[in-house]
């Protein structure tokens, strides 16, 4: 996600501005059927035909999840995708169909990763509802919410039954001559595109930089394993760690009317600001002072300081206060320890999520916003993401 420094101004203005450009865009790319060409009026969207653009949605990210579980399960039977089902007044345009074979690919590839890391999934459920459907003309945009839920294969038998996430996505349907609708496009709209069954690119912060004296620099972390043992000791700090993993649990797929709500911001996302509340509910206490002074963290209803909701500044202030320590590998991460990432390796750190879950295999499990997701092990994160570099923190 693009979770980095927030700036204070949210910028509606530019954001309604990029919204009306957007609309008159989408209309200069509607059909310009011939004169006399036999064709329908502008189509209407009744509820049969919402229901069913529903449907095709549930469809694509329902293949998207049974590409990751292993076997044929979930309605899947070998390779036969859900969505080849979908033909005449809805169905999948060509290019989109090459495009979801194209995902599909990927999501297996990434399933055989995993595998080489001991992880496999044995079940897959996905559904989908439909928020809101506006229609324009030949064009239909349908925003949809995503909840998927893999449960875990006992590989090793101490794994978490399951992880699961909810995830947001605009749909654009297009009508044609006949007035039968082809879906021509899927935009994931969260701030991450870190959901499992996603493929695509991750947005990447611009590399940002202290107002002040020079930040400390995080060492990067290996992704190998299995890792040296590095225990921790629960007892030491005074901070009450299953406190934290209880919080994240509580809040991960719905946002703690205490703190402000980030996600989908134009500069960036949540997962920070739910980091640091996490660590905050397990004692973590506030360091008061100027918002934008590194050194400080402090965050409520009313302010945050940029150490409390930017990705970089979060580990600015980690380090220097001497809050965290670094850690050589990721698999060494336990319960209540920070992981974050660097998609682009161009050292503005992007992501960050906390650790919920550690097996006594080795393999941490980290809870996340933006897009809000629990118990997802970090051999997946990294099958996922394999060119990323990777910070974690011992907290």
């Amino acid at each position: 996600m693009k979770s980095r420094k927030l700036s204070r101004k949210r910028r509606r203005a530019t954001i309604v501005t990029a919204a009306a450009a957007s609309v008159v865009a989408g209309a200069a790319l509607l059909p310009n059927w011939s004169a006399g060409a036999a064709v329908t009026d502008d189509p209407t969207v009744d509820p049969a035909t919402k229901a069913t653009f529903q449907r095709l949605a549930d469809a694509v990210f329902s293949d998207r999840t049974n590409a990751l579980v292993d076997g044929a399960r979930s309605g899947q039977q070998g390779d036969h995708q859900l969505t080849s089902g979908f033909s005449g007044k809805v169905r999948l345009s060509g290019t989109q169909s090459r495009q979801e074979s194209s995902a599909l690919s990927e999501l297996r590839g990434r399933k055989s990763r995993l595998a080489k890391l001991g992880e496999k999934y044995s079940a897959g459920s996905t559904s989908v509802t439909l928020d809101a459907t506006q229609v324009k003309g030949r064009r239909a945009t349908v925003d949809v919410t995503e909840t998927t839920t893999l449960t875990y294969a006992k590989v090793h038998g101490n794994e978490p039954k399951t992880t699961g996430f909810q995830a947001h996505h605009e749909l654009t349907f297009r009508a044609d001559r006949q007035g039968n609708w082809q879906l021509t496009g899927i935009r994931d709209t969260d701030d991450g595109y870190l959901a499992v069954n996603q493929v695509a690119k991750p947005a990447v912060a611009a590399p940002d930089t202290a107002a002040d004296d020079g930040p400390p620099e995080a060492a990067r972390s290996a992704t190998t394993w299995p890792a040296s043992a590095k225990p921790k000791n629960f007892s030491a700090t005074g901070y009450d760690y299953k406190a934290m993993a209880a919080y994240a649990a509580k809040y991960w797929n719905h946002y703690n009317p205490a703190y402000p709500n980030y996600n989908g911001e134009a500069d960036g996302g949540d997962c920070t600001n739910f980091v640091s509340q996490t660590l905050k509910a397990g004692g973590w206490k506030h360091v008061p002072g100027s918002a934008s002074d590194f050194h400080k963290w402090f965050g409520n209803s009313e302010i945050q300081s940029d150490s409390f909701v930017g990705v970089n500044e979060f580990s600015w202030f980690a380090l220097s206060s001497k809050r965290v320590t670094s850690l050589a590998n990721v698999f060494q991460l336990d319960v209540g320890d920070v992981l974050q990432m660097d998609f682009n390796r161009d050292g503005s750190k992007d992501h960050s999520m906390i650790v919920t879950y550690r097996s006594p295999q080795g393999v941490p499990y980290v809870t996340y916003h933006s897009t809000n997701t629990y118990n997802r092990s970090v051999a997946s994160i990294v099958a996922s993401y394999p060119t990323a570099a990777y910070y974690a923190y011992r907290t």
